[in-house]
């Protein structure tokens, strides 16, 4: 059964995170079976407590294994320390 990522980013600073820490993730979460269906900017926010302008990722994966092997990998552990300060960043992952 297929598996997303839904991630909500607001960005601090969209230049550096996307030269530095977007291009890597893609290339990696590829490798590992991920499949971007979503890369969306300036969120419009319809119901909550968030502010509009936040982003929105989403990423199927083949199954939940699949997604949390690219989670817990030692590669994306190291590229995730290059989103600090750039960015803040909620993931969930959820099942098909």
């Amino acid at each position: 059964m297929p598996a997303w990522f839904i991630i909500n980013a607001r960005v601090h600073d969209p230049e550096t995170f996307g030269k530095v820490y977007s291009p890597v993730t893609a290339k990696l979460a590829e490798k590992m079976g991920g499949k971007y269906i979503v890369r969306g900017r300036g969120g419009q926010v319809l119901e909550g407590d968030e502010e509009d302008g936040a982003g929105a990722v989403v990423i199927e994966w083949p199954d939940r294994a699949a997604a949390l092997e690219f989670w817990n990998s030692p590669e994306y552990s190291e590229i995730k320390k290059l989103r600090d300060g750039l960015a803040d960043v909620t993931v969930t992952l959820v099942d098909g």
